[in-house]
């Protein structure tokens, strides 16, 4: 007996190889949530560059990648460890059991041929790293993931200098109102291959950096995400997911250029991230219409000890969640420097029910438009109820109930609180407690909205409030 146990003992640390508790997150919570469980992948470790990978930037290192998969999937998964250097690659699906590990220093900078991440029978181009229909898949490491986002993205020129304008023009492109195409562009002498029949077709086959789909236990810890072509974080449909002390980078200026974008995804932990993006910084997402509802909300999510800069919304909810949002807890983050702070964005025919959210313990400074927004026309100005049942939204109008915000400092806005209702469907059981905002432009703007709760708040403003009286009820303590 004493044998077997022994044997178990000794066998235990190649199972649980990489394992963390993040039970120690899960403490003094206003709502009780499902917890995150340990992704882990077998302690069998293989070095890409035994399968022939070369470092540098100029070798296309896709056949090493892919044999060296396919050798850990037939050993049933372990880590795939890449080493100091910078390697160009193709798209990197990952499979079941199997973590991509970037040592520090080491570089994955995705090639700018485009053709390479066409894939037969989808619309969309394959994303940079990805996986679908997996188990206990990771990315880790202190490494960087380089998607060379500038050579897919289109550019206004009202955000570049006009040096930067004229050096995207010397690349050739397409030129749209004033908007920059990467299409039919040269680098450095040589052609860039386009897909897609037009500039405009090729704008919707930009990839992801990283994409988990239907995925049940997925980890990226430690890894930069840098530059992507479009999103740069896009896990859909997928269950226990842990983002731990990542760190998101592109230009401030970049189109489309989300951070964190989790969409449908149940129970989950994004925790001590720092992001820098050209738009939206952590955003939950939820499908639109019938195929939001069928592929389940986002519930039970824990967001803690996050920073966000220079981003269109520190935490955002929206545009579409037809499956809703249930049990979200925001806390202990901080934004600076972004558009706006907190963001429930929607409009009809995208929404869902959004309730039991708690954002507390944030600190928010230099927001340029909005501390916290509520907008349910975002997508859909001047939005009216159809008359047809035929075209009729209410189905999937948006409704933002049971918030509550408190223990928050902002010390800069040009708006303390926006609500921007629809009639008929307003915003409503929404709670500011315990919340200061200094040096606003504006304090309260409120229409159609009901049921706002203000208890122990102070709004420093050079403008006072601006509330539709016949839209809004507000509850002051």
């Amino acid at each position: 007996m004493k044998r077997f146990a022994l044997l178990l003992i000794l066998l235990c640390p190649a199972l649980q190889i990489g394992a963390q508790s993040y039970d120690h997150y899960y403490v003094n919570l206003p709502v009780e949530l499902d917890k995150v469980r340990d992704v882990v992948v077998p302690d069998y470790r293989v070095n890409v560059m035994d399968f022939g990978a070369e470092p540098g930037g100029a070798f296309l290192n896709d056949e090493a990648f892919s044999e060296a998969i396919e050798h850990l999937q037939e050993r049933g998964g372990g880590h795939l460890d890449v080493p100091e250097g910078t390697f160009l690659c193709a798209p990197i699906r990952l499979y079941s059991n199997m973590d991509l590990h970037l040592t520090e220093g080491t570089r994955l900078l995705f090639t700018t041929d485009k053709t390479l991440y066409l894939e037969n029978g989808r619309k969309n181009a394959k994303p940079c790293i990805y996986a679908r229909r997996a188990q206990n898949v990771c990315v880790t490491g202190k490494g960087i993931v380089d998607g060379q986002g500038q050579y897919w993205r289109p550019v206004k020129k009202s955000k570049v200098s006009q040096q930067e304008w004229e050096s995207l023009l010397a690349m050739g492109g397409v030129l749209e109102d004033d908007v920059w195409m990467p299409y039919g562009i040269s680098l450095n002498g040589e052609a860039v291959p386009v897909i897609g029949a037009d500039a405009n077709a090729q704008e919707t086959l930009r990839s992801h950096l990283l994409q988990f789909e239907d995925c049940e236990g997925v980890l990226v810890k430690g890894v930069t995400l840098f530059n992507s072509p479009k999103f740069h974080l896009v896990p859909v449909r997928c269950r226990n997911l842990i983002v731990d002390g990542v760190k998101v980078e592109c230009p401030w200026n970049a189109q489309n250029g989300d951070a964190i974008d989790p969409s449908n995804v149940q129970t989950a932990l994004i925790a001590g991230c720092s992001i820098s993006c050209g738009d939206d910084g952590i955003c939950m997402k939820g499908g639109m219409g019938q195929r939001g509802v069928e592929s389940g909300p986002n519930c039970d999510f824990l967001i803690q000890d996050n920073v966000v800069y220079r981003a269109h919304g520190g935490f955002v909810i929206g545009s579409e969640f037809s499956g809703g949002m249930h049990r979200l807890v925001v806390r202990n983050c901080r934004f600076e420097g972004t558009d706006i702070g907190l963001r429930f964005k929607s409009a009809p025919g995208r929404g869902g029910t959004c309730s039991h959210i708690y954002c507390y313990d944030l600190q928010m400074k230099d927001i340029l438009k909005e501390a916290v927004l509520f907008q349910t026309s975002y997508a859909d100005k001047g939005a009216v109820l159809s008359t047809t049942a035929k075209d009729d939204k209410s189905a999937f109008f948006p409704d933002f109930c049971n918030v509550t915000i408190s223990n928050v400092m902002v010390d800069g806005a040009k708006t303390a609180l926006f609500i921007d209702g629809i009639p008929g469907f307003p915003v409503h059981d929404i709670t500011l407690d315990n919340v200061i905002m200094r040096n606003c432009q504006r304090g309260l703007v409120l229409k159609n909205a009901k049921d706002i709760t203000l208890r122990n708040v102070l709004i420093q403003s050079k403008k006072g409030d601006t509330i539709d009286a016949a839209s809004c009820t507000v509850i002051r303590r």
